[in-house]
């Protein structure tokens, strides 16, 4: 309920701890900017954070976010906001999937320059390998439910991306923007030490 949330984020709060909220549906987050209206909600991603009073470190590595298109947008942004509050820089690259391969080779000086680099795509869910073979960082894959024909809500691009050809590829959950940015901070924050 929002009230349950609410009061998991107040206790968080009051133990000086960050409060990073995933999959937020309007009900919640409608209760939430009303009784707190400085959190940072993002409606995209789904996202409701509240980082603790005082002074953050400054961010460290860098996460790029690829999306192959416009759908997987909301998984994407999920793991921005996510790499955000863990504290790494984080870029976003939408809308490059291999249908148009040229939109992503425009991206190398981008892909070069990562420490991680998350990769959202459904429908055959081929983008994470081929970013994999551009780069020379982990690929941390995230299959996601949107698209349409025989995707099977997700389950064919995870297959795929379980058979990248790229040895830098690893793959979470099925629309895990939230794993995927969590593991690609920690990698950047290490990596920039």
């Amino acid at each position: 309920t929002p009230e349950w949330v609410e009061g998991v984020a107040l206790q968080l709060i009051e133990a000086k701890q960050d409060c990073l909220g995933t999959r937020v549906n309007d009900v919640q987050a409608a209760h939430l900017a009303k009784c707190l209206p400085l959190a940072q909600q993002d409606r995209l991603a789904r996202t409701f954070w509240v980082p603790t009073s005082g002074e953050r470190p400054p961010a460290q590595g860098k996460v790029l976010v690829i999306t192959a298109g416009t759908g997987d947008l909301p998984i994407a942004q999920e793991a921005v906001v996510t790499a955000r509050a863990i504290g790494a820089n984080v870029e976003l690259v939408a809308d490059v999937g291999v249908a148009g391969i040229h939109r992503l080779l425009r991206q190398r000086e981008r892909i070069a320059t990562a420490d991680a680099i998350v990769v959202a795509a459904g429908m055959d869910g081929a983008l994470p390998s081929v970013v994999g073979g551009l780069a020379d960082c982990p690929v941390i894959a995230v299959p996601t439910s949107i698209g349409y024909g025989a995707a099977f809500s997700g389950v064919a691009p995870l297959l795929t991306m379980l058979n990248a050809c790229s040895a830098n590829v690893t793959v979470v959950n099925i629309d895990a923007g939230f794993k995927a940015g969590y593991v690609a901070a920690l990698i950047a924050r290490r990596t920039a030490v």
